[in-house]
């Protein structure tokens, strides 16, 4: 394509921006792929800024200079923000999902792509602005909730195990009580998995009282990392948390198993500031 109208040099670019977020695109490789002037480039990019500032999706960040260029940050606005985690919050009502000992079934949750997907853009407002190297999550349920905020950040997942492995090779190994059970378990992860002093997000599906998540902030301050956030799908109610400072979705108010009830609401994550 030679000569670009307008029109499609403005759904063009917008997909290349929303394709590869937080990578800055110098203005060069737009006006030389469009065949059209850096301030034809510019006008179009305004365009786009005003529509993403008009839906809340996210903004663009224009950098000045010869080396210079545009990037697309992602976000999602509270309206909508709203609506995906009200929408969580009936689902979670369901009393079908209440297990033994007042846990709650939540696979189904974690299998479906188009709420994992909202989560994860969720997640890449709140937390977009934390350097954040890697994100760390525990096996099993929290893999697919640090993949949806790891493909929005675009960062590297590192699991935590709980069984090692050959394949593993060395490993550093912590020990840590459950919040919730009181029992003593071991927490792993390999030597070669994170630099020493990496910025990581911790993300997980669901928080007591917070042993597993005390327990992963120990063990990567044996990497030296700095835990920049914590973030959780599903908190619940408990008289004394272990861990102080994090962000959840969602939280659950009580667990009746006798009545099969349960309530829930928003979690904590409008106080933090992202929102503001």
């Amino acid at each position: 394509m030679e000569k670009w109208k307008r029109s499609a040099r403005l759904v063009d670019m917008t997909h290349q921006l929303l394709n590869v977020p937080y990578q800055l695109i110098p203005l060069t490789a737009f006006a030389k792929r469009y065949h059209a002037a850096k301030s034809s480039i510019s006008e179009d990019l305004t365009i786009i800024q005003e529509v993403l500032h008009a839906e809340q999706s996210g903004q663009l960040e224009t950098m000045a200079g010869a080396s210079g260029g545009v990037r697309y940050m992602p976000g999602i606005g509270v309206v909508e923000t709203k609506e995906v985690l009200e929408r969580l919050c009936k689902r979670l009502t369901d009393p079908e999902r209440i297990l033994p000992g007042g846990f709650l079934f939540m696979s189904d949750l974690l299998g479906d792509p188009v709420l994992l997907h909202s989560l994860g853009r969720i997640w890449a407002k709140i937390f977009s602005h934390s350097k954040i190297d890697v994100i760390v999550t525990v096996e099993t349920k929290g893999i697919p909730l640090a993949y949806a905020a790891a493909f929005h950040l675009r960062k590297p997942v590192v699991i935590v195990r709980y069984d090692t492995t050959v394949t593993e090779g060395s490993v550093v190994t912590v020990n840590t009580v459950s919040g919730s059970s009181g029992r003593m378990k071991q927490l792993s992860l390999a030597r070669r998995s994170l630099a020493k002093g990496s910025r990581v997000l911790v993300i997980d599906d669901y928080m007591k009282a917070g042993g597993t998540a005390r327990g992963m902030i120990e063990l990567l301050r044996e990497f030296e990392a700095e835990v920049v956030g914590v973030g959780v799908m599903v908190d619940s109610i408990v008289p004394e948390k272990l861990v102080d400072n994090y962000v959840s979705l969602t939280t659950v108010t009580e667990v009746d198993e006798k009545e099969k009830r349960i309530h829930t609401t928003i979690g904590n994550l409008f106080d933090q500031g992202a929102y503001s």
